[in-house]
C-alpha cells in the first residue's frame, strides 16, 4: 500500500490551465506543477509568460499558449497546441472567466454575449474535446471547473456571471453523469470572495469591502493560494472517487 501522499503526486501527467496568467489560475498551474505535472498555461490579455518563467525555473515544465476564448474556435486550438507539446492530457482546469458589472435592465447583449460564451460555452467546448481525448486514450482523466459562490446565490448587477457559473455548477454534474464510466472525474471548485483583479472593484468599495468581510467567518479575503489545495486534491488520483461535486473553498460564507 502507497504511503497516502502519494495519491495527490501527478508525475507523468500532462495538464492545461486556462486562464493561468495571474490570479487562481496562476496559483493553480504553479501546484499542480509542485505536485509534478507538466503545464500548459493559457493566457489571452495577458501573456502567461510569466507563470509559465516561475514554474520552469522551479525545474518544472510549463509552456504557454494563448486564445481568446470568447471565440468558438479557440478552444480547439488550445487542446491541439497541448497535444503537439506533450502528446496526452489528463488534467483540465477551466479557470479563465470575466465579469461585466451593469444593473439589469441596463445589460447590454454584447455583454451577456461575452460572458456567456467565455464562462460557460468555452468549457463546455474544452470538456468535450478533452472528454474525447481521454476517453479514446482510455487512461481517464481529471476536470476540474471553477464556478462561484454565484453558482448558488444570485448576485447584484452580475447577471450574466450568475448566470454562467450557475450553468458552469450544472455541466459539473452532467458531465460527471456521462463519464464517470470513463475514469474521467469532472468537479468543480467554487471559490468565495478572492482577492483577484474580478474583485477590485469591491475590494476598492469601503462600504462592501466591509460587509463582505463581516459575513466571512474567516474574517478576510481569499488568496489564490487558498484554492490551489483544492486543485491538486481534484487533479490527483485521491479525488477518483469524487465526481460531479462543487468544491465552495469560501471561508465560511456560504455556512454563515
Amino acid at each position: 500500500m502507497s504511503p497516502i501522499l502519494d495519491r495527490f503526486k501527478l508525475h507523468e501527467r500532462v495538464a492545461l490551465v486556462t486562464g493561468a496568467s495571474t490570479g487562481l489560475g496562476a496559483a493553480i498551474a504553479i501546484a499542480l506543477a509542485q505536485a509534478g505535472a507538466q503545464v500548459a498555461c493559457h493566457g489571452n490579455s495577458r501573456s502567461p509568460e510569466a507563470t509559465c518563467e516561475l514554474i520552469n525555473r522551479a525545474d518544472g515544465v510549463a509552456f504557454a499558449v494563448s486564445g481568446d476564448l470568447s471565440r468558438g474556435e479557440t478552444p480547439k486550438l488550445l487542446i491541439e497546441h497541448t497535444l503537439e507539446r506533450f502528446g496526452r492530457l489528463d488534467i483540465l482546469i477551466n479557470n479563465a472567466g470575466t465579469i461585466r458589472r451593469a444593473p439589469a435592465v441596463e445589460y447590454s447583449e454584447d455583454d451577456w454575449a461575452t460572458v456567456i460564451e467565455v464562462n460557460l460555452s468555452s468549457v463546455f467546448r474544452l470538456s468535450q474535446l478533452a472528454g474525447k481525448h481521454m476517453i479514446e486514450s482510455s487512461r481517464g482523466g481529471k476536470i476540474v471547473n471553477v464556478a462561484s459562490l454565484l453558482s448558488f446565490q444570485g448576485g447584484i448587477t452580475v447577471p450574466a456571471y450568475a448566470a454562467s457559473k450557475g450553468g458552469v455548477a450544472q455541466l459539473t454534474k452532467a458531465l460527471a453523469n456521462e463519464w464517470a464510466k470513463h475514469g474521467i472525474n469532472v468537479n468543480a471548485i467554487a471559490p468565495g470572495y478572492m482577492r483577484t483583479t474580478n474583485t477590485a472593484a469591491l475590494q476598492a468599495d469601503e462600504v462592501r469591502n466591509r460587509q463582505i468581510l463581516e459575513r466571512i467567518p474567516a474574517g478576510r479575503w481569499g488568496e489564490p493560494d487558498d484554492v490551489a489545495g483544492a486543485a491538486v486534491f481534484l487533479s490527483s488520483p485521491a479525488s477518483d472517487y469524487v465526481n460531479g461535486h462543487v468544491l465552495v473553498v469560501d471561508g465560511g460564507w456560504l455556512g454563515r
